[in-house]
């Protein structure tokens, strides 16, 4: 079972993408995985607009598509079935579970949530390890600069310049 679950948690991890500055999932990804149709899907959503504000899911734009195509997250425009396609947030996805009704959505749909959550905390995770390497670096850098200054100094220390030599012979006075 723990196995399964780490297949499923990787499949959906794999149809997760960042657009807008948000986490979402395709429409058609989210019918495969719900076991329904994505013309299906997309009619339930059209019948319940008012449960999915742009917050919960939006459509993409013809630029965000050829973005997606061009970074290979999407083989081709055909895979979409020739339209633009819906994104669904974390609460898209949630919300989906309740207007599709079946027992496989809702199992799907709180695995997907667990998911969000856990990229969610990783990203949190990552985030206070990246400003914990960043201040680390300010301090190296600081020590850079003084351990730089302390090898110019033995340098100096070491090969110090030549002191005036006096002259040999005659001097004459003013």
């Amino acid at each position: 079972m723990a196995k399964y679950l780490s297949i499923v948690d990787e499949l959906i991890v794999n149809k997760i993408y960042y657009i807008r500055k948000q986490k979402v999932m395709l429409d058609r990804d989210l019918a495969e995985l719900y076991g329904v149709q994505a013309i299906r899907l997309r009619e339930q959503v059209k019948r319940n607009e008012d449960r999915f504000p742009a917050n919960f899911m939006f459509r993409l734009t013809a630029k965000e598509v050829e973005a997606m195509v061009s970074q290979n997250a999407i083989p081709s425009k055909q895979q979409l079935g020739g339209y633009l396609p819906y994104v669904f947030t974390e609460h898209g996805v949630l919300m989906l579970a309740s207007i599709l009704k079946s027992k496989q959505a809702l199992e799907v749909s709180i695995r997907v949530i667990e998911i969000f959550v856990k990229m969610r905390e990783m990203l949190a995770t990552n985030k206070d390890i990246l400003l914990k390497m960043q201040k680390v670096e300010k301090k190296l850098t600081a020590h850079d600069a003084d351990i730089q200054l302390i090898f110019e100094a033995l340098k100096r220390l070491l090969n110090p310049p030549p002191a005036p030599r006096k002259r040999i012979g005659f001097k004459p006075d003013d």
